[in-house]
C-alpha cells in the first residue's frame, strides 16, 4: 500500500504520544518573592498548587439592558414609593460615575461602558480608527469632564478637566 507524502506525515505525528499536561505550582522564591514552576515545591515553601485550588475567575459586572414588555402582556403599573436618588449613580444607566476615575489606558470600549456607562458625546468613530467619548460633570463627579480616546477600540489616553 502506498501513501502520499502528507498522509504519511499525518499518521506518524498521529502514532507520537501526546504531551502531558503540566502542573503549576506557586512557591516561595528568595526574599519572600512568589516563584511559579513546573515541579512540586520544597517542603516547607508551598503557597498554592493549582491542581487543587485553581485560581478564582474575575468578572466585570456589566448592566443588562432592560427589555421592553410587549403591550399584549402589560400590567397596570402600581404605585410606587418615591425612591431615593443615589448621587454617586448616574440615574440614566447606574453606573458609578466615581469609577470616572479609574478608567486606564489598555481597557477597552465595553470595559469603559460597564464602568461608567455611555458617553455624553463622542466624535469619530465608525469606520474611522480612532473615537473620542466625553463624559460631563455630574454629581458624583462635579467640575469635570472626563475625556476618553480609544484607538481601534482601547483606550489610549483619559484627560480629566476641571471646569468652573
Amino acid at each position: 500500500m502506498r501513501f502520499s507524502f502528507p498522509a504519511a506525515i499525518f499518521a506518524i505525528l498521529a502514532a507520537l504520544p501526546g504531551g502531558a499536561p503540566a502542573a503549576i505550582y506557586k512557591c516561595v522564591g528568595e526574599g519572600s518573592q512568589p516563584v511559579y514552576q513546573d515541579s512540586p515545591c520544597p517542603p516547607g515553601r508551598e503557597l498554592r498548587n493549582f491542581d487543587t485550588d485553581p485560581a478564582e475567575v474575575s468578572v466585570i459586572p456589566f448592566r443588562v439592558p432592560e427589555t421592553t414588555p410587549s403591550p399584549v402582556a402589560a400590567k397596570p403599573a402600581k404605585a410606587q414609593p418615591a425612591a431615593k436618588i443615589d448621587k454617586k449613580k448616574d440615574v440614566a444607566t447606574g453606573a458609578d460615575i466615581a469609577q470616572r476615575k479609574f478608567i486606564v489606558a489598555g481597557m477597552n470600549e465595553s470595559e469603559v461602558v460597564a464602568r461608567i456607562g455611555h458617553p455624553d458625546m463622542t466624535t469619530g468613530g465608525k469606520g474611522r480608527k480612532s473615537s473620542r467619548w466625553s463624559y460631563l460633570p455630574a454629581a458624583g463627579d462635579p467640575n469635570t469632564i472626563t475625556t476618553v480616546v480609544f484607538d481601534y477600540g482601547k483606550v489610549v489616553e483619559v484627560e480629566r478637566k476641571i471646569v468652573r
